[in-house]
């Protein structure tokens, strides 16, 4: 176990809603002296932060804590000032797409693409899996037509070489695809940009890159792939989106009709889902009762 101290552990009390289980206790190494900062560190640790996670957030706890003049360990860091963050919009980001781009279905292939669109699923990803060059550039090709003449903005998981070639709306990539990717390219042909994002480390690196809307998860546990942080739950999605609020933001992981009204209060514009959908016995009737439950959601909102 970590030895707080009493400062590390007011912050701790105060934001149990953020803390996760930790497999072992956590080694705590600082780069800085300042005690805010240590004191920051020892907490988002002990509340089960990865690393480069606890690190991130103590330096901006430091920022916030020069900031406002005060250590206040009720507070929490959700200014973007305090992780360095230019404010937005920006002239070299990547071009916008809906604040709120509603219910996101993750489908396996063009035809299951084309039922979505037909179904009037506002946003689509195309996630295809497939080891032969021609494949891919055979069903990302029929993923753009499909959705040609209806209201569905399809983006494209990984394979952003065809969704260049097939002039896709977007392309989504995951923080290992951004060394790889021409992301000039992209930029340059008007593609939306969509970047995954697991913690806020990672959020940082996606917000340097200026992408039309980032993606927050896994929010609960999903075994759909295998994931590099545990679930984060509500309460972190809830602190993610507050922080990254001038995004348009979709969660992602393990999102259901059961946990969908805990992750909208969270003030995301979008929800991916995929067994949600794919594993439905009646697909269509499964996204309509969640858009549907969607919107009650905003209309709720906006009465309260």
């Amino acid at each position: 176990m970590i030895t707080l101290t009493p400062e590390a552990q007011a912050i701790v009390d105060a934001h149990q809603d953020l803390a996760i289980p930790m497999d072992r206790a956590p080694t705590v190494s600082f780069s800085r002296t300042e005690e805010t900062y240590r004191h920051a560190k020892q907490a988002c640790l002990a509340l089960g932060f990865i690393e480069i996670d606890a690190e991130c957030l103590a330096q901006a706890w430091l920022a916030m804590t020069l900031r406002k003049k005060h250590f206040d360990p009720l507070s929490w860091p959700a200014d973007g000032v305090d992780f360095g963050m230019k404010p937005l919009p920006r002239a070299e980001g990547f071009a916008a797409c809906p604040k709120e781009l509603g219910l996101y279905a993750v489908l396996p292939n063009a035809a299951w693409v084309a039922r979505m669109a037909r179904a009037g699923v506002p946003t689509l990803q195309l996630r295809y899996k497939s080891d032969d060059p021609q494949a891919v550039r055979n069903e990302v090709q029929a993923a753009v037509r499909a959705v040609q003449g209806t209201q569905s903005l399809l983006f494209i998981n990984d394979h952003w070489q065809e969704a260049l070639q097939a002039n896709a709306y977007g392309v989504h990539l995951g923080q290992e695809d951004l060394q790889s990717a021409d992301i000039p390219a992209l930029q340059a042909a008007g593609l939306r940009l969509g970047l995954s994002s697991h913690g806020y480390a990672e959020m940082m690196i996606a917000d340097q890159y200026g992408p039309s809307y980032i993606a927050m998860g896994a929010v609960f546990p999903t075994t759909l792939k295998q994931m590099p942080t545990a679930p984060q739950g509500p309460g972190r999605l809830h602190a993610y989106a507050h922080l990254m609020r001038d995004y348009p933001l979709v969660a992602i992981g393990g999102i259901d009709g059961q946990n969908l009204s805990r992750v909208m209060t969270s003030g995301v514009g979008s929800v991916a889902v995929v067994r949600a959908i794919t594993a439905a016995q009646n697909p269509e009737e499964a996204s309509a009762l969640l858009i549907a439950q969607m919107q009650q959601h905003r209309s709720d909102s906006l009465r309260a």
